[in-house]
């Protein structure tokens, strides 16, 4: 602590100091449009006209945090709790609560295709792996729920992943990155064409030794293209399809039943979007896209330390999944105070794992859904979005998620925001029908656990306020949003009985409420300081639940421009103490890390570049998923070339 905070009382001295090429403020600097968001409703709308909080991640951000992965940015939004481990198949982000090892509570999107696994619990750390962080356009954090919009599993939160246009990506462009803890990335991509046509491929990969005491060997591998065309003067369409590979260390060397050893994940994808200008008030979308997995986790494990029997088990968890879907909206005005969105969609998730539900016989899930949201500008100051799912779950029913909030613009640059929305989170597969047993030489198969299939959808009732504040003249930004969620019906692996097995429970209700905001401020041309907080309260009888997310979490960044072109980047991330993802409740931990980026550009010739620095977590290793790993210290060099 003592060291971050004289780091931090140095860097606010260098912040004074001007960057020689920009010694006056800008327009530009201060008096940009209000940013528009494409995901919260599905209208493109004014963020401070959007119902609900949004943490925009820019280009800009992403290149000067230093970040490796879209996870390691996201630990920067407010009320969000992160994992760099691989132990679940992938580094893991939850808004509010890292209740599960997966993630199962937020709905991720790339480009509006849902990344969201149907595998195990359901989940969206593999899917937040999917495309490579120099692809990345910006990051539109939603922070609350979403079903209104997105249906199940948009229950605490969507992201969308919006990736750079072919066109502003066009020639090649190269980077290398080596450091300390085996970290070994690299990335190519070539984009070509020209307005009518464009094209991108890139391929990557991203590599390291994981955490300190667990069994880390990670690496990720990626191949993304993406196709924009204009077929006619009206009709806009984009073709989009990939791979995503995973291979990382997993298990622990104490423990017999879950020993060391290796699992992969691989996944496939084909996304195909169209889009009619029908006039200049109306638009119809139309996309289509298909996506499998495939997952691997096969060890042995040996039963004299458990039975004292000269055997052993090989165990499985693998399996595969198919997600298929279909969406068709359309957009419209009427008049000047009208706005609509409507449409519907239909998905279907296939699954299959012997080993995990002890058949052969693929679990289909289709869900139906119709979805709507209004804007109305009900007076100059005022505008009420009124919005709404309604969705058929093969496996869980009907249901139905309504959402109503009001913008009230009380100045030209100050918003109120109020509203209430319900959401929901239909069980997985796993939690309906799972049947695991254990064949064990000489014993009776021992069943660890059989899902009833009794489960029904997890509910929260979300109310928030919320004040967006804009002062170019000061260089202030400020966004802070109060929420009360009130959780009922969480799913829970439970036993009814000592003599029974394991079975997946609606047995938790209870309350999360706090305050977070987020304030960026840019005093002069050259300099901005951010800082983001989050007070969190969950009311629980079960201690594992009160401790899954921190009671407070801070974190202050500084971005300098330095003379001679140099960029500096300070970040710094003090959470309060927590039951990290992994852990049991009595294994709770706080974590403090500050990081340290400094780049600067490059010019051969027609080529340019950049060449940086990143030092991650300055101060002592910290606890990260369970107990006996640590995310150490990190040094790294990073260079990109751009041809």
């Amino acid at each position: 602590m003592r060291q971050s905070a004289c780091l931090l009382a140095v860097l606010s001295w260098i912040s004074l100091i001007p960057a020689q090429a920009q010694e006056s403020v800008s327009e530009k600097d201060f008096l940009n449009e209000m940013p528009m968001v494409l995901s919260v409703s599905r209208l493109p709308q004014r963020l401070d006209e959007t119902p609900g909080a949004v943490t925009l991640i820019d280009r800009e951000m992403i290149r000067r945090s230093g970040a490796r992965d879209v996870v390691d940015l996201l630990r920067l939004v407010p009320g969000f709790q992160t994992s760099t481990s691989f132990e679940t198949g992938a580094p893991l982000a939850s808004y509010h609560g890292g209740f599960d090892g997966y993630s199962a509570r937020i709905q991720v999107l790339v480009d509006g295709r849902s990344v969201y696994s149907p595998y195990f619990f359901g989940g969206t750390g593999l899917g937040l792996q999917t495309v490579a962080l120099q692809d990345i356009e910006r990051i539109e954090v939603l922070r609350g729920s979403n079903s209104a919009a997105y249906g199940a599993r948009a229950m605490l939160g969507v992201i969308n992943i919006v990736t750079r246009h072919p066109l502003d990506t066009l020639g090649l462009q190269t980077t290398l990155t080596r450091g300390e803890n085996g970290i070994q990335d690299s990335q190519a991509r070539i984009g070509w064409g020209q307005a009518e046509a464009s094209y991108r491929l890139t391929v990557d990969r991203r590599a390291d030794s994981g955490l300190q005491g667990s069994n880390g060997h990670n690496q990720v591998n990626r191949v993304n293209f993406r196709a924009d065309l204009s077929a006619t003067p009206y009709d806009e369409v984009q073709l989009r399809l990939g791979g995503l590979s995973v291979e990382s260390g997993k298990g622990y060397a104490r423990k017999p039943d879950d020993p060391l050893r290796d699992l992969s994940f691989n996944s496939g994808y084909i996304q195909l979007d169209w889009r009619r200008i029908l006039n200049e008030d109306s638009d119809l979308a139309l996309s289509l896209s298909h996506t499998e997995e495939a997952y691997r986790d096969l060890f042995l494990i040996d039963l004299m330390p458990l039975f004292g029997v000269d055997e052993s088990i090989k165990v499985d968890s693998g399996g595969r999944t198919r997600n298929d879907k279909v969406s068709l909206q359309h957009t419209f005005r009427q008049g000047e105070d009208w706005r609509f969105v409507w449409g519907g969609e239909f998905q279907r998730e296939q699954v299959t794992s012997p080993p995990l539900y002890n058949t052969d016989t693929a679990f289909v899930t289709d869900f139906t859904r119709l979805f709507g949201n209004a804007e109305w500008r009900l007076a100059p100051r005022f505008v009420l979005n009124a919005g709404a799912m309604a969705e058929n779950s093969s496996d869980s029913g009907n249901s139905f998620a309504p959402r109503l909030m009001l913008n009230w613009h009380v100045t030209s640059n100050q918003t109120l925001r109020a509203g209430v929305s319900r959401a929901y989170r239909p069980p997985s597969a796993l939690e309906k029908y799972s049947h695991i047993l254990f064949k064990v030489p000489g014993f009776p198969d021992t069943v660890t656990t059989h899902a009833s299939g009794n489960v029904k959808s997890e509910r929260v009732l979300a109310q928030e306020l919320g004040y967006l504040g804009d002062f170019p003249d000061q260089g202030l930004q400020l966004d802070v949003r109060a929420f009360h969620e009130q959780f009922t019906g969480r799913v829970n692996r439970s036993k009814v009985s000592k003599t029974r097995p394991f079975d997946y429970l609606n047995n938790e209700d209870f309350l999360i409420r706090g305050l977070e905001y987020q304030l960026k401020w840019q005093p002069w041309s050259g300099t901005e300081w951010r800082l983001n907080q989050t007070w969190m309260n969950i009311a629980s009888v079960n201690p594992a639940t009160v401790l899954a997310a921190p009671k407070l979490t801070s974190a202050l960044m500084l971005f300098q421009k330095l003379p001679g072109g140099l960029d500096l980047s300070v970040m710094y991330q003090n959470s309060g103490f927590m039951a990290p993802q992994g852990a049991s409740a009595d294994k709770k931990a706080a974590m403090t890390r500050t990081d340290l980026r400094l780049s600067a550009p490059l010019r051969f010739g027609a080529n340019r570049g950049e060449l940086s620095l990143v030092l991650q977590n300055l101060g002592s290793p910290y606890q990260d998923f369970a107990p006996d790993f640590r995310f150490q210290r990190r040094a790294f060099v990073m260079l990109q070339i751009e041809h």
